[in-house]
This record gives C-alpha cells, sequence and structure tokens, in this order.
C-alpha cells in the first residue's frame, strides 16, 4: 500500500517538475532572444546597468530550469537528499519573495525616491555609447505610454544643457522634432504614466503572483510528500 502511494507521488512530483524545467526552458529562451535581438533592452537604472529585461529572464529560466532538473531526478532516483534539497531551495524562494512583496508595499515612498532619482541619473546616459538598451527603452517608453522625462520633460533640459528633448517625446514624431517648441512635445511624467499604468493593471499582476505562489505551495507540498513516502518505504524495507 505504502509503495503504491510513493508510486502515485512520485508520478505526479516528476510531472510537475518537468512542466517546471520546460517552464524554465522557455524563459530562458525568451531571454536568450531578447539579448540577441534586442540588446540591453529595458535597461533604465545608472546604478544597476545589468539588470535589464533579457538578463533578468536569463537568470530566472536558468534557476527554475536547474530547480525543476534537481526536482525530476529526486523523484525518480527517489532521493532524499534531493528532494529535501529541492524543498529548501523552492522554500527560500517563496520567503524571499514573500519579504519583497511586503518590503515594496511598506516602503513604497522611498522606492519611489529611489527609483525617480536613479532614472534621472540614468537621462544622462541617453545616446551614449554603450548604451544602446537604455536608449532604446526610453524611446519606446516615451512613444508608447505618450509621457516625456522621469517627472517632467524639463528632465531633459539638463541632459543637453538646452531646451531640447528626444524625437520620441514630439507629438508627431519627425527627425529633429525634440528642438521644437514644448507646444509639440508630450507633456505627461513618464514615472508616473507608467506607475498609473501598472495600477490599472494591477489585477492582472495579482492573479499572475497568486498564480506563482499556488504553484510553489503545490510543489513544495509534493516534495515534502514524497519525502515522507520515502523516509516510510524505507523504514519498511528496513
Amino acid at each position: 500500500m505504502a509503495r503504491g502511494c510513493l508510486q502515485g507521488v512520485k508520478f505526479l512530483m516528476f510531472a510537475f517538475n518537468l512542466l517546471f524545467w520546460l517552464g524554465g526552458c522557455g524563459i530562458l529562451g525568451v531571454g536568450i532572444w531578447l539579448a540577441a535581438t534586442q540588446g540591453n533592452f529595458a535597461t533604465l537604472s545608472s546604478s544597476f546597468p545589468s539588470l535589464s529585461a533579457a538578463n533578468l529572464l536569463i537568470v530566472t529560466g536558468t534557476f527554475v530550469m536547474a530547480i525543476g532538473f534537481v526536482g525530476c531526478i529526486g523523484a525518480i532516483k527517489e532521493n532524499k537528499c534531493l528532494l529535501l534539497t529541492f524543498f529548501v531551495t523552492l522554500l527560500l524562494v517563496f520567503l524571499l519573495e514573500a519579504t519583497v512583496t511586503t518590503l515594496f508595499f511598506t516602503c513604497t515612498d522611498k522606492i519611489d525616491r529611489y527609483a525617480q532619482r536613479d532614472l534621472k541619473k540614468g537621462l544622462h546616459l541617453y545616446g551614449t555609447p554603450g548604451n544602446v538598451g537604455l536608449t532604446n527603452a526610453w524611446s519606446i517608453i516615451q512613444t508608447d505610454f505618450r509621457c516625456c522625462g522621469v517627472s517632467n520633460y524639463t528632465d531633459w533640459f539638463e541632459v543637453y544643457n538646452a531646451t531640447r528633448v528626444p524625437d520620441s517625446c514630439c507629438l508627431e514624431f519627425s527627425e529633429g522634432c525634440g528642438l521644437h517648441a514644448p507646444g509639440t512635445w508630450w507633456k505627461a511624467p513618464c514615472y508616473e504614466t507608467v506607475k498609473m499604468w501598472l495600477q490599472e493593471n494591477l489585477l492582472a499582476v495579482g492573479i499572475f503572483g497568486l498564480c506563482t505562489a499556488l504553484v510553489q505551495i503545490l510543489g513544495l507540498t509534493f516534495a515534502m510528500t514524497m519525502y515522507c513516502q520515502v523516509v516510510k518505504a524505507d523504514t519498511y524495507c528496513a
């Protein structure tokens, strides 16, 4: 009876981790594709130049693949050490995510101030050699969100030391339109505009976060259940 229960949990554990591993492969693939085609797209921070969408996806995908691989091998081999390693690693990730989420909501004002200050520093790297990713990211954000600058279009005046903005700030794009009068530029601040967009889509973000948490809890449950079944089976054999 115990052996049959172990085999059932083993199958579920293997299937779960196989999907987990395949998900990691998908994330890694998207990250590599972004790195190859878009460079360092979405690198807006001057303090963390490596914090790009591509790099985050590559690191996340690799990590998820590694955890899924350990879980799969642990399930196939019925190895207590690997099962426990999988459980502890996934538990630490879950606790880290919970801590980061809590800090984010309790320190929103401090995060806002730091983020705006860092983004304004990053504006000075716009259009400079070696910062194609940052330049592309700002151009896309300003065009798609119809905004200009971090807190105001005048943020760009300090960058250029002149009354001008990037062409992506223009109501109607044309070469050199950033040299025209302010009446031809977007007036909305990009930071607040993007923040409002995120707040409007908070439900979708919340559902994604909840699904992620449920998947992790399911993985923890499978791992601990199988670990206990393996220990019980070893006890019966002894």
